[in-house]
């Protein structure tokens, strides 16, 4: 699957804005310029897809991108991101929350953390969620190039162990510039769609 045809749906700031619920939904959660932006790209074979900022928490909406038809992938706003008000993020927070909690088509939620860092206390709350609403947890750690080789390992254990992963847990390695990852995902993504993660 080298080409996708994906475009934008629709974007959303409340529950009466989704599009139907008629194909499955994956969505993408992750603390603000974490790079969600960049592995939707990255997965559709597209450079500007979804647009992607240096500044993060720029994404203050829920962006529906539609995937050849068949599902779609939702990127929702990032979490953690200091320089915002309070009232920003706890708008932010309800909206996540209000998809997460009630859209009856989402199957998978995929978790993004950086690879350059231990989870944070959100990360780590978030990844929680998923795990009381008994989705499987996905973990895919982003900006892989920008470790040493010498530093991955450690990286990926330090993530693995302080989200307690257990032996059915993924965790999945991934850079949007050198592409390592993409197809492990889109593999990721088939499992889920032929249903063989049913909660």
């Amino acid at each position: 699957m080298e080409f996708i045809n994906a475009s934008l749906l629709t974007t959303a700031v409340k529950y009466e804005q989704y599009p139907p619920a008629d194909v499955p939904e994956i969505a993408l959660v992750g603390r603000s310029n974490v790079g969600k932006s960049s592995l939707i790209n990255c997965l559709a074979n597209r450079k500007n897809l979804a647009r992607t900022s240096s500044t993060p928490g720029k994404t203050a909406t829920i962006n529906f991108y539609d995937m050849a038809g068949q599902y779609r992938i939702v990127d929702l706003p990032g979490y953690g991101y200091a320089k915002v008000s309070r009232q920003e993020k706890e708008k932010w927070a309800g909206m996540i929350e209000n998809y997460l909690s009630r859209r009856e088509n989402l199957v998978q939620v995929i978790q993004l953390v950086d690879a350059r860092h231990k989870p944070t206390a959100d990360d780590k709350m978030m990844f929680d969620w998923i795990c009381q609403y008994n989705y499987e947890p996905f973990v895919v750690a982003t900006k892989l190039d920008k470790l040493k080789k010498s530093q991955i390992e450690g990286n990926l254990t330090a993530i693995y162990e302080d989200f307690n992963l257990g032996e059915e847990s993924v965790l999945i390695p991934f850079s949007s510039e050198t592409r390592e990852g993409r197809n492990e995902v889109l593999e990721l993504i088939d499992y889920v769609l032929k249903g063989e993660n049913k909660r």
